[in-house]
């Protein structure tokens, strides 16, 4: 259960272009959240399903601790290998952008036209196809769940 005093972080959803260097402009409101609360002027974005995920670098630091914390095996490698391993972390130029690596943005299937979503504490990047694909099967999953929507005041 979220505590009341959980205040939302990143939040709303913005179909923004990128450009041939692979710039991809970041919000004005998700650049002001990590500034003032983060106290930093940049992401460390990497591979997540079929799109990307950044996050501020302090919670980034979380999320190797955690990974490395696991005890030696195959989900430790595989996050390691998939997750750690590709990340880069990107500061934003004097527009409010950040440059995604080559391999990251081919990973995403990153052309023209992206799709950029504040999910809290982190923030996705998606081709437009790839978010219709998962916005659909989200809202299946949520569908199939209409009580548990209910009780949470959907």
């Amino acid at each position: 259960m979220v505590s009341s005093g959980v205040n939302m972080k990143f939040s709303g959803e913005f179909n923004v272009s990128i450009d041939l260097k692979g710039r991809v402009s970041i919000p004005a409101s998700f650049r002001d959240e990590l500034r003032d609360v983060y106290h930093c002027e940049g992401l460390v974005v990497t591979r997540h399903k079929n799109g990307l995920v950044a996050y501020p670098p302090k919670r980034w630091e979380d999320i190797c601790a955690n990974v490395f914390a696991m005890p030696p095996g195959p989900k430790r490698e595989a996050n390691l290998r998939n997750r750690i391993a590709p990340a880069k972390e990107c500061s934003f130029n004097a527009q409010g952008r950040i440059q995604i690596p080559q391999s990251l943005r081919e990973h995403a299937g990153l052309d023209k036209d992206v799709v950029v979503i504040g999910m809290f504490e982190k923030i996705e990047i998606w081709s437009q196809q790839a978010h219709a694909l998962i916005t659909g099967e989200s809202e299946a999953l949520l569908d199939a769940d209409a009580q548990g929507q209910a009780d949470l005041g959907f």
